[in-house]
């Protein structure tokens, strides 16, 4: 395994992205749990059209200096509102020019992929994030101990 620097990794997909190539990286990081899983999880990064992006499309954006993927929970104008879907207080805020890519696909470590745009997926989705906080909390509290991280 090799390990690059996050400025430099990131700096090559944002000038992929750039040219309208899709990208494929492997996730690291428990915020988007369950249903994106750190080191199992693999997203496919697309181009995304800045005003077709609302709620509950999962983005890469800058924020602070670093990149981070989390679902939109709200859209003012170019305000958004983000969140990972294992946060269930913290948010963050960003303008649609800081969002670098669009979540497309995610693919399972045994290549299963999942078309984020799918009906089943947003379906999936809504349901998730329009859970009360505390049953969200639960539930991430039983995978953990369930080992499924």
């Amino acid at each position: 395994m090799i390990t690059i620097d996050n400025d430099i990794f990131f700096a090559h997909v944002e000038s992929m992205i750039a040219e309208g190539k899709e990208v494929v990286i492997r996730v690291k990081g428990h915020s988007m749990r369950p249903f994106i899983r750190s080191g199992r999880t693999s997203v496919q990064l697309s181009p995304c059209n800045a005003s077709s992006l609302g709620k509950g499309d999962i983005v890469l954006f800058r924020y602070h200096g670093h990149h981070v993927m989390h679902r939109i929970v709200a859209r003012d104008g170019e305000r958004l509102t983000l969140a990972g879907d294992g946060n269930y207080r913290k948010v963050e805020h960003c303008t649609t020019a800081d969002v670098v890519a669009e979540v497309s696909c995610i693919i399972s470590r045994d290549g299963r992929r999942t078309d984020c745009r799918s009906r089943r997926w947003r379906t999936a989705s809504a349901i998730w994030v329009a859970m009360p906080p505390l049953i969200r909390r639960c539930i991430l509290g039983a995978l953990w101990r369930l080992g499924v991280r």
